[in-house]
């Protein structure tokens, strides 16, 4: 993935995006006060919601997301450490009481073996009875929201296009997007990218935090506390380290 220019318009893409949702998802599980490594964390939107209640490190792969996060806990006033990790390499100074892995970025690893390879290194960052919190595509949602599917939206200074089409791979999809972003000059300059996913049936990913070690708490869908329904778009996981 390149998100060189991808990190700049990446908060236009996700504007009506309910991080607070997010937020409170957590605070249900997660004692307030308790460390939080939150992987996956892009430009820090709901690293900074939950550094109000946390003592929160944001996490991601890309230095240039975590370039804007960093301005946006300056802004803030908000002294939250930004490392560069991937997930499947996570590795923290000391171990913590929650991770979290929000806002479907788990799918962004392309093969079983990645996840499970994550579920191991968040288990060894964990403290006894630590959680792994994470939400994911549900396959109702590949296989019709993002089955040939276009999306677009104006907004002031950026627009963009969204194609997205089935990957190669079951329950995968490749989005296509073109951002036209508005210069100083006031001449628009397009920017593209492309994005791959993939997600597994419940099933599979309790089956793969149990072989790591994790003892499940709930699965959930769609910010409720209720078991996902058939079409349910999002389906949340909260597991424990045992």
């Amino acid at each position: 993935m390149a998100y060189e220019q991808f990190a700049y318009v990446y908060d236009e893409l996700m504007q009506d995006v309910p991080y607070e949702d997010w937020a409170a998802w957590v605070e249900r599980h997660v004692e307030t006060g308790s460390s939080i490594a939150d992987v996956g964390c892009g430009t820090g939107t709901a690293t900074l919601l939950l550094a109000e209640n946390y003592r929160v490190t944001g996490i991601d792969l890309s230095e240039e997301m975590l370039e804007v996060a960093q301005e946006k806990a300056m802004e803030e006033d908000m002294k939250i450490d930004f490392w560069v990790q991937d997930m499947r390499e996570l590795e923290l100074p000391q171990q913590v009481d929650a991770v979290t892995i929000l806002c479907d970025s788990l799918n962004y690893l392309k093969t079983e073996i990645d996840v499970k390879q994550t579920f191991e290194r968040v288990h060894a960052q964990l403290n006894d009875g630590g959680k792994i919190l994470f939400d994911v595509h549900s396959p109702y949602k590949m296989e019709t929201l993002f089955n040939g599917k276009t999306y677009a939206s104006h907004g002031e200074g950026c627009s963009y296009i969204w194609f997205a089409d089935p990957g190669e791979e079951q329950l995968s999809v490749v989005h296509e997007l073109s951002f036209f972003v508005e210069g100083e000059d006031g001449r628009y300059d397009r920017v593209d990218e492309t994005h791959e996913q993939r997600t597994y049936p419940p099933e599979r990913y309790i089956a793969w935090l149990r072989e790591a070690g994790f003892r499940i708490l709930s699965v959930t869908g769609d910010f409720t506390e209720d078991a996902p329904r058939e079409n349910a778009e999002r389906i949340f996981f909260v597991a424990e380290k045992i």
